[in-house]
């Protein structure tokens, strides 16, 4: 169910977090995100995400009005006369006009992702992530290639930014996620419930991805392109692994490199 507003500014309270789209890290101390963009959008409202309002061109409301009637709450629809006063408003330019505020979820715990998962699991755990695009990305390859929790260490950025929510399609809308305070401590903890925790590390002799197991429990952890994977989060891992590459290039864009070794988890289990 919903409700229409038509406004001409965004000054109403309520408005707040369309007016500071750029903070998303204050959305986040709030418990609350940003979608923007059609697919995003519309993939919010079919979640079981609570959603807090929604703000478009009034002409398009007849497009989301379907999706907007199928949901449990009261939705307020904020309506302005075009995409382009949408952008003089929140003051830059957007590329579809259209977004939506949600409320962020409570985080699983690690009991909890374990318990949700079906053997054989496939986990992501991310160390020192934070770009929030990147994260975005590494997010839609997750659900592309099935993995069933991430795990998201301390030192990452948060997939509720609005930049990893938007880069991530709206598939973090499917993806139980894991906040750990501890990500080599996490790691340890999965691998006494017989998880075995596969380090992406491009800096390994001898051992390639075809070489690593994947048809059991695994996580696989992954850094940044900058600096990879910790010392200390290495050293939790129970093995490492390289994506072997021509021409002396020693790494790939961490949603890259994912989708590499995710297609090879997949491949191994017969799922491709």
């Amino acid at each position: 169910m919903f409700h229409t507003h038509q406004i001409e500014s965004l000054d109403l309270p309520e408005l707040a977090p369309y007016r500071t789209l750029k903070r998303s890290v204050e959305h986040e101390t709030r418990g609350i995100f940003v979608a923007e963009g059609d697919k995003v959008v519309h993939r919010l409202l079919a979640s079981a995400f609570p959603i807090v309002s929604v703000l478009l061109p009034d002409k398009r409301l007849a497009e989301f009005a379907p999706a907007l009637e199928t949901r449990s709450e009261h939705i307020p629809v904020y309506l302005v006369a075009n995409k382009h006063i949408l952008e003089a408003l929140v003051g830059f330019e957007l590329f579809q006009g259209v977004m939506a505020v949600g409320q962020i979820p409570k985080p699983a715990s690690l009991h909890e992702g374990f318990a949700r998962s079906a053997a054989p699991r496939l986990f992501m755990a991310v160390d020192g992530l934070t770009s929030a695009e990147n994260l975005g990305v590494l997010v839609r390859n997750c659900v592309a290639f099935g993995v069933q929790t991430l795990f998201v260490g301390e030192t990452c950025a948060s997939p509720f930014l609005r930049r990893a929510v938007r880069n991530s399609m709206g598939a973090i809308f499917q993806l139980p996620v894991v906040a750990s305070a501890n990500l080599p401590e996490t790691l340890r903890q999965l691998q006494t419930r017989g998880v075995r925790c596969i380090a992406a590390h491009p800096h390994v002799s001898g051992r390639t991805i075809t070489q690593v197991g994947f048809t059991r429990d695994c996580c696989l952890v992954v850094g940044s392109e900058g600096h990879g994977l910790s010392p200390a989060v290495l050293e939790a891992c129970d093995e490492a692994a390289a994506i072997p590459m021509a021409n002396d290039v020693d790494s790939l864009n961490v949603g890259n490199a994912a989708a590499v070794f995710l297609y090879e988890a997949c491949r191994q289990r017969d799922q491709m």
